[in-house]
């Protein structure tokens, strides 16, 4: 694919007059950063010294952070607890000045938080406190009034569903916030988690791993064999009638199947550090190609790309915007 440079630096600046919604399982991302010097003499684990502890916005709310980093305007739209956590997420919310008009709080419910232990900068334990129960009709039918209302006044250019299986998302959310969609004409995209993974019918792109592909489908799927990924992907979108597929590969890149086109994006090469919220990016990205109405191929290659870049980084990191351009430059030209 080749480029003028004009043309990535109208790309990046119209960036900046999208409104996204996202919808999905916001949490905090907590990290306590320390050394390892020696091993417990309670037990064979290594002791970490912690230096300083952090909180992040994580989930769902990553995306909000990768659509903010792009330089366009996320809305969230989730349900969290009325708890400590919650309290911390509505302050780190707030301190990313992003728009809470659509964060549902219940007593009903605990608002997840994932605690990581990095030593010598290597993620040693992962300790997850949450909820993973389906919410109720009540609390779908408030949350989807909340995103009704928004999508009615917000002038929203997409909505993102992200998924991760925590709750937020039910089955009738996904089948009214996609009706209403496609009478308003904003494109959906999905990042899928496998309790609602045929449940996103009619939707514009849905982008699933390929575990998630093969979990989804319960089929094996070798992308090294062409012809096994695109008969997968034939299965998926028989069943999901969505209009385009893009399957994220790993060290293989990406690939994206349309109506008018195919295409295989090779992985570039990078030191790779943490995979963690590289699908928190991708999805962002590719959301904003979509919503501008690039072309397949452009979708795929700059959401590829961006993907690589946070893998370079520890911990969930959302994208820098310049560090895109300039690579997309490079590689692009």
């Amino acid at each position: 694919m080749k480029l003028r440079a004009a043309n990535i630096y109208q790309i990046f600046e119209d960036f900046n007059n999208l409104k996204v919604l996202i919808i999905g399982d916001v949490m905090v991302d907590s990290y306590y950063w320390g050394r390892v010097d020696r091993i417990s003499p309670e037990a064979p684990v290594p002791i970490v010294a912690v230096s300083h502890k952090e909180s992040r916005m994580g989930g769902a709310a990553n995306v909000a952070l990768n659509i903010q980093a792009m330089g366009a305007t996320p809305i969230l739209c989730s349900v969290i607890g009325e708890d400590a956590e919650g309290d911390e997420f509505m302050r780190l919310l707030e301190a990313r000045e992003q728009s809470d008009e659509g964060m549902i709080r219940t007593s009903s419910r605990k608002t997840t938080e994932k605690s990581r232990v990095i030593g010598n900068n290597h993620q040693m334990l992962r300790i997850d406190s949450e909820e993973t129960d389906p919410l109720s009709s009540a609390l779908t039918k408030q949350l989807f009034d909340r995103i009704s209302a928004l999508i009615e006044v917000k002038g929203i250019d997409c909505v993102i569903f992200e998924d991760y299986d925590k709750g937020v998302i039910t089955k009738s959310l996904i089948e009214k916030v996609v009706s209403l969609c496609k009478k308003k004409k904003i494109p959906t995209t999905v990042d899928p988690k496998k309790r609602n993974f045929t449940a996103y019918k009619e939707v514009t792109l849905f982008k699933p791993n390929l575990k998630e592909l093969r979990e989804g489908l319960k089929v094996e799927v070798d992308p090294a064999e062409k012809a096994q990924l695109e008969a997968a992907i034939g299965t998926l979108e028989k069943k999901l009638n969505n209009q385009i597929t893009l399957i994220t590969l790993s060290e293989s890149g990406v690939y994206i199947n349309s109506p008018k086109s195919k295409h295989h994006i090779p992985a570039h090469r990078r030191d790779i550090v943490d995979v963690s919220g590289a699908g928190d990016t991708v999805i962002s990205v590719a959301s904003l190609c979509l919503a501008q109405d690039l072309s397949p191929q452009m979708i795929a290659e700059f959401s590829n790309l961006a993907g690589g870049l946070v893998c370079e980084n520890v911990g969930v990191v959302p994208i820098d915007k310049e560090e895109l351009r300039e690579e997309a430059l490079k590689l692009f030209i």
